[in-house]
């Protein structure tokens, strides 16, 4: 087993896939996030917010000096459309998720945002894996997950708990490879 990946979870300006952008979130974005969070579509399968966007700001603040997770503005068209998360390193797994689409969002952006996570993790940080959790209710998200080759480890009365494993991840990046033709772009903070 080789050494923990912590060190390898570094934030990245910008992640550049084939219609999409992920950017580095900052405290400009906080009316954005705060807007999709507190969306009562969209937050229902989300931990609950205050509401309030001092907090939001504080976060992100807060965010900016941490060294352990990526969080992203996905783009389109230079457009904001989403966020994604990657955090809790452990050894060769990821943890990701806070995977808010808005609903303009491009049809391919589901699929492609999650293929760019999987290719910036891999291949640019070095995962082999990831784990997250899916809220029961979220059957589309969980799905999503199963047919992307997640498996189900385990369940709480809220949550179903997955880890895919990287002949998975590989498998799928191969089988979905029509959204995202190749590996990504990244572009380092300075």
């Amino acid at each position: 087993m080789s050494a923990p990946a912590t060190n390898r979870l570094r934030k990245a300006a910008r992640v550049v896939g084939k219609t999409l952008d992920f950017r580095d979130a900052t405290v400009d974005d906080a009316a954005f996030i705060l807007a999709l969070r507190t969306d009562s579509e969209k937050s229902r399968y989300l931990s609950s917010v205050s509401g309030e966007l001092a907090e939001q700001v504080a976060w992100l603040e807060r965010y900016a000096h941490s060294d352990n997770q990526a969080y992203f503005i996905i783009e389109y068209q230079g457009n904001p459309i989403g966020t994604v998360r990657l955090y809790d390193p452990q050894s060769e797994s990821f943890c990701w998720g806070s995977w808010i689409l808005h609903s303009s969002r491009p049809s391919q952006a589901a699929m492609e945002s999650a293929l760019m996570v999987y290719a910036y993790a891999v291949d640019h940080l070095g995962f082999k894996a990831a784990h997250f959790e899916v809220r029961k209710g979220n059957e589309r998200v969980w799905q999503f997950h199963e047919r992307f080759g997640a498996v189900r480890t385990s369940e709480t009365e809220l949550e179903y708990h997955y880890q895919i494993e990287a002949a998975a991840i590989a498998a799928s990046r191969t089988r979905y490879r029509r959204f995202l033709e190749g590996t990504v772009t990244v572009v380092a903070n300075d």
